[in-house]
């Protein structure tokens, strides 16, 4: 079965996690392309604030202060979203918070609460919008925000990988059924890179030194920008980054070869031994992070976009595009 999902003009779209990072630049982009936006996360005062500024601009806003990691407030979202809107056509599941540290210092009760936000609130996510979709039989977009650590398992970042690794494998499943049963609902898993977002400062950290992502970093806005081709356009997969999609693939090809890579590439690219760690006077694992902030506290090589992203929207151009680029390259190599 074919869907056929509405232009973003003509949608609402709900978005979690949406105070900061990925969540607060997807909202904005949805609002200034048309779209009526629900934005959810726990920090009151960010949500109004972006809500109004929405506004303010000519767009329409809902702000629902809820965490996901409880059921009763997910529901609350779309109950919201619905009272407000009549409906929504796009849910995002994009709230997150990470855990820097080792499988064995880790504690349970970290453990079980990041769980609770990074698998429990898109599991709770993804039922109640399949529901809506379905009992209003119309199409309709899931968009599940996974990550490269979903793919391929990682040190340092231990508890966060796990945890992403479950949403990939519920996301892929859910995926499955639904089109097994010919639902109306186009599920889309997005696999980030590095992004540079708060996101650093948001987690929860064991380290002594500021967790940080350190290396090819690409801007929230190409997060967003697969998003919202997702939210109009049935899509699969879409990987922010072509890093991001290389090293899943080798990882797959040659897993004890990247578990060598991993070793030795993650822990100096994850910690910036220059400065103190900020924690736990930032961590948004138990509390509502700080928010309207973009940007984190990252360094590096600072990518303006992604091409690979691109690419994916139109996959077609892109293949004739390295087609035409090899027919010219044998060309010139012939007449040497």
């Amino acid at each position: 079965m074919t869907l056929k999902l509405k232009p973003l003009d003509q949608q609402t779209i709900v978005i979690t996690g949406a105070s900061s990072g990925i969540g607060l630049v997807t909202a904005r982009m949805a609002a200034k392309q048309g779209a009526k936006v629900v934005v959810a996360a726990r920090n009151t005062e960010a949500l109004e604030q972006l809500a109004q500024e929405i506004r303010n601009q000519g767009g329409q806003a809902l702000a629902v202060t809820a965490d996901v990691g409880i059921e009763e407030d997910v529901a609350r979202i779309a109950a919201a979203a619905i009272a407000e809107f009549g409906t929504f056509d796009t849910w995002v599941n994009n709230a997150g918070v990470s855990i820097f540290g080792t499988c064995e210092e880790v504690s349970i009760p970290d453990m079980r609460r990041m769980f609770d936000t990074v698998y429990w609130g898109v599991v709770y996510g993804s039922r109640i919008a399949v529901q809506h979709f379905k009992q209003r039989n119309e199409p309709g977009a899931l968009i599940n925000i996974g990550s490269f650590f979903g793919d391929r398992a990682t040190p340092v970042q231990s508890t966060y990988s796990t945890a992403k690794h479950a949403l990939h494998g519920w996301t892929n499943a859910l995926r499955m059924e639904l089109e097994m049963e010919k639902a109306p609902v186009s599920v889309t898993l997005i696999h980030p890179g590095r992004i540079d977002t708060p996101y650093n400062e948001h987690a929860q950290s064991y380290y002594e030194h500021q967790v940080a992502h350190r290396g090819m970093v690409y801007p929230p806005e190409t997060v967003a920008e697969s998003i919202l081709f997702g939210a109009a356009h049935p899509k699969r997969d879409m990987y922010v980054g072509f890093q991001a999609k290389a090293l899943a693939a080798v990882g797959h090809l040659a897993p004890r070869l990247m578990d060598k890579i991993m070793e030795v590439l993650i822990p100096p690219t994850q910690i910036d031994p220059k400065r103190p760690s900020r924690n736990p006077e930032t961590s948004a694992l138990y509390k509502a992070g700080y928010g309207l902030h973009e940007r984190g506290s990252h360094e590096g090589w600072f990518r303006s976009g992604s091409l690979y992203v691109k690419a994916q929207k139109h996959p077609l151009l892109a293949t004739m595009a390295v087609v035409g680029l090899g027919l010219a390259t044998g060309a010139l190599l012939k007449k040497q």
